[in-house]
């Protein structure tokens, strides 16, 4: 409970954020009681929560949440491992904002090869019931809202199948839940959909958990420059560059958006 607890008020955390960005880069675009609505949601919302950012923010605290959490999974493993798959599923499936810290915070609790299996079939789950759902409940506001998208993909499917899914996956043209929602409204089939997915996902999955193993044993501020963790974001950097070129070596066609 202590860790699906924690889960959700990250996952919080940052949906409150992510909606407080989407106000701020529309503001002219949203009416005034729009606004105050909005504003009012996201201070309750702070509020109920008791979030202070200054104290959740400080390595100290994150070093202390992790060896409490740490305590909880070495004694309740199974339980932790499920509650953390569960919550990832979700959080996929309903795109909701923080799974990238979620994945990371999976790495620093889980280990690389242990976190490497939940989030690989978690995410590609999560995917697919975002990608049902988008075939048989959302199909009509999707293609209204994301029309000129949809052809794009529809044209990619088209000319390369799975293949196109494949190099989506590997280089995200398209943010990853708009992929799952698009990929519902085309002929593409539900197996191969999953499959082509978590093949597709697991080299980007390995890199950015990795990163989040490296960040796991900073002990102090200094330990962010020491080599592993450099070398970490270093290929978090260089891996969309070189999945684009070996992409390139062996697709017919340039992804374009």
């Amino acid at each position: 409970m202590r860790l699906f607890l924690y889960l959700v008020k990250v996952n919080l955390c940052f949906a409150c954020l992510s909606i407080l960005s989407v106000c701020i880069e529309n503001l002219e675009e949203v009416s005034m009681s729009k606004k105050m609505i909005l504003g009012i949601v996201l201070v309750v919302t702070i509020v109920l929560l008791g979030i202070n950012f200054g104290q959740y923010l400080t390595l100290e605290n994150a070093k202390t949440q992790q060896a409490v959490l740490n305590d909880y999974i070495d004694s309740n493993f199974i339980a932790a491992a499920a509650i953390y798959f569960v919550a990832y599923v979700m959080i996929t499936a309903f795109s909701i904002p923080g799974a990238a810290v979620v994945t990371l915070l999976g790495a620093a609790l889980f280990g690389f090869w242990n976190s490497l299996l939940l989030v690989s079939f978690a995410s590609a789950i999560g995917a697919t019931l975002a990608f049902l759902s988008s075939r048989y409940l959302l199909r009509d506001w999707i293609q209204t809202k994301f029309g000129d998208k949809l052809a794009t993909i529809n044209k990619g499917v088209e000319k390369d199948g799975a293949f196109y899914l494949f190099s989506l996956r590997l280089i995200p043209v398209f943010p990853f839940f708009l992929i799952n929602l698009l990929m519902g409204l085309t002929p593409m089939s539900v197996s191969r959909y999953y499959i082509t997915s978590q093949i597709g996902m697991l080299p980007g999955t390995a890199v950015f958990l990795n990163a989040g193993t490296q960040l796991a044993e900073i002990d102090s501020l200094s330990g962010i420059i020491s080599p592993s963790v450099l070398l970490s974001f270093a290929l978090l950097g260089v891996f969309p560059i070189f999945a684009k070129w070996l992409m390139g070596k062996f697709r017919s066609t340039p992804i374009t958006d």
